[in-house]
């Protein structure tokens, strides 16, 4: 962990260089996805089968690709009853917050006399990546799978690695709306919902995080399909004064470190003392946490704590462009509506960055690397498309077409022109 104070001589500098180290997996994946996108667009289902077996150790034939119905309604019988009725809670909330961003279609008449508008249609189809290996994700499954539900897509397939499929994972499923599961894995997984494999049809978009090697499929496949964003590690910045209780602090931080040794934690206080009480509980609460070894690497190469007057923390925020950002304050709005580059604001000492990764009701998928500055988290908009409406009678198009003809030929290309020309009796 490391401590940065704005009242020292470079402290500028220090903190660009922080914020701008390089967190994501190091070594080169690019050139083994590319050879599995390949293998699987040429071969299919053959591809997946093997790589199944050679990645995965895992022996599996066409028919046991897909989870099969029973699967899914037996392991979701089997999730304990107070973790389904909080996915059943979740997935109400997330589909309510969701359903409120459906925007409206629009039909108007200009002042030239051309109707114009446009109107919102759903995706046909969706894949759903969802990370195994590490641990359980119905998380993952609600966040993706409901607002896709809850736009109208009609085929939401998961894509998710061999091996035991947790009953939570296919409870969230069910209740999600996910409409075929099927085991694989890895960019083989992506390539199979980009480009088909045997019993696995091709998908319009990916969404989902996933691997390193993940991340590269979905950067290679996008053009044939449509993604959602490119994750790299979880991230979280705090904002505290001295009246937080440095053990809730501590624990917020934590929340993201164990997700990944390179996540990266940030606490932004004016007060010193309570930095070094935070510190102190962030090492008691290490102890405790099974997630610990992978929480200590994150705060120990990742971590930072930053010294600073509280009316500076909207820049260093903006500087830092994070996928979370809380304000531990009193009045959290009087600093939190400064900031312009954060994946999702919590607002107060009672709202920890946790109620959003499960029942908030926002989504929990959100720009990491600084994504922030240029890009949204997942919404109900991720599953829609705008098609735009144009009409014109022979009276409005005669206003049109004389601009329409002079840019055309303006820009070297006639037949445009003869378009709009010889409607008006000027050409053949």
């Amino acid at each position: 962990m490391r401590r940065f104070r704005s009242s020292e001589p470079g402290f500028r500098a220090a903190f660009s260089a922080f914020v701008n180290e390089r967190r994501d997996t190091p070594e080169d994946v690019d050139a083994v996805v590319r050879d599995v996108l390949a293998a699987v667009r040429a071969e299919g289902v053959t591809a997946l089968l093997r790589y199944a077996h050679e990645f995965d150790r895992v022996e599996l034939t066409e028919a046991t690709l897909r989870v099969s119905a029973e699967e899914i309604a037996e392991g979701a019988a089997a999730c304990p009853g107070e973790v389904r009725e909080a996915i059943a809670f979740a997935a109400r909330r997330i589909r309510a917050y969701h359903e409120r961003q459906r925007p409206a279609d629009q039909h108007f008449v200009d002042e030239a006399g051309v109707e114009l508008g446009w109107r919102w249609t759903p995706l046909e189809s969706v894949g759903i990546y969802v990370p195994g290996g590490r641990a359980a994700y119905p998380s993952t499954v609600l966040m993706n799978a409901v607002p896709a539900a809850a736009a109208g897509v009609a085929r939401i397939a998961m894509v998710t690695p061999p091996g035991r499929l947790q009953p939570a994972v296919l409870a969230a499923a069910q209740e999600a709306g996910v409409t075929e599961i099927w085991r694989v894995g890895g960019a083989q997984a992506v390539a199979a919902l980009a480009y088909g494999a045997g019993p696995i049809k091709p998908v319009d978009k990916i969404v989902g995080p996933g691997n390193a090697f993940v991340t590269a499929a979905k950067r290679r496949v996008y053009g044939v399909v449509g993604i959602d964003a490119l994750a790299g590690p979880s991230e979280i910045v705090v904002v505290a004064d001295g009246a937080s209780n440095p053990q809730w602090i501590a624990a917020d931080l934590l929340s993201q470190a164990e997700h990944d040794p390179a996540a990266q934690a940030i606490l932004i206080t004016d007060d010193e003392a309570f930095a070094g009480r935070v510190e102190a509980a962030v090492e008691e609460q290490l102890g405790a946490l099974s997630t610990g070894a992978d929480a200590r690497a994150s705060w120990r190469d990742h971590g930072a704590i930053v010294i600073a007057p509280l009316e500076d923390a909207p820049g260093l925020v903006d500087e830092i462009a994070p996928e979370h950002v809380e304000f531990a304050l009193d009045e959290p709005e009087r600093l939190a509506d400064r900031v312009r580059h954060a994946g999702a604001i919590f607002l107060g000492r009672h709202a920890p960055e946790a109620v959003g990764d499960y029942v908030a009701g926002s989504n929990h998928v959100l720009p990491t690397s600084r994504a922030a500055r240029f890009s949204s988290g997942l919404s109900l908009y991720d599953f829609l498309k705008r098609t735009s409406l144009v009409k014109c009678d022979a009276e409005s198009f005669a206003r049109l077409a004389p601009s329409t003809i002079a840019l055309a030929e303006a820009e070297g290309l006639p037949a445009h022109a003869r378009s709009a020309a010889i409607r008006l009796g000027q050409g053949r």
